[in-house]
């Protein structure tokens, strides 16, 4: 196993390409590890992270005319964006999928998808071999039941893989809260997505907005 630490392990917008995986409505019907509520939603603010921090964002749905289309949730964040319908079970089996990963130069490869134990878990072993740093976006990806998604992320850990959460991935683009430009954007996103910590924000700036009785004026 490759050991990720020093500064150079953490994810870099300008290294990173984000690849979401058949969030469709076939999935999200027998998805047991998760809330589907909180599949959808995390996904959702993955995807629009990334177009805060202008990351190439890859999607691809299996057999949509079965399996249905990619939630519109996701797909409203790239408005006119091709999404890649496969028969390929493997993402990383499709020519389409890994060319225009490829054509991006980047090696830092973020996946999530649904089910973890199938459609992110072989396409992430195959790309680790060949020689992908690869990162899988745990909460915003979901299984069949709770011990599929964990032996799955136990198989991906043993491949080499890295395990993160969206709120943490975003973070580590942003890295400096000086970096103005792409704060306020994620701010948006954290207010929408993040659930306390984005209500904690609205109750912070009403506080800073509220007058305070029986001061001077």
């Amino acid at each position: 196993m490759t050991f990720r630490n020093g500064l150079n392990s953490l994810l870099r917008p300008e290294d990173s390409l984000l690849v979401l995986i058949d969030h469709q409505p076939y999935q999200l019907a027998n998805l047991n590890s998760h809330d589907p509520h909180m599949v959808v939603n995390n996904a959702t603010a993955l995807a629009k992270a990334a177009k805060v921090f202008d990351v190439p964002t890859i999607l691809t749905s299996v057999v949509a005319d079965r399996g249905g289309l990619i939630f519109p949730q996701i797909t409203d964040v790239f408005p006119g964006q091709e999404v890649i319908d496969r028969t390929f079970i493997n993402t990383w089996e499709d020519r389409a999928v890994v060319d225009a990963a490829r054509a991006t130069g980047r090696k830092q490869l973020i996946i999530a998808g649904l089910w973890t134990e199938i459609c992110v878990a072989m396409p992430v072993i195959q790309a680790l071999g060949e020689g992908w740093d690869v990162t899988v976006i745990t909460d915003a990806s979901g299984a069949v039941s709770v011990e599929a998604h964990q032996v799955a992320i136990q198989r991906m850990i043993a491949a080499g893989a890295n395990m993160m959460t969206w709120l943490a991935l975003a973070a580590e683009w942003q890295r400096d809260w000086a970096r103005a430009d792409s704060a306020v954007a994620l701010t948006e996103v954290i207010k929408q997505h993040a659930a306390g910590s984005g209500i904690a924000y609205l109750w912070e700036q009403q506080l800073l907005n509220t007058p305070v009785q029986g001061a001077a004026a």
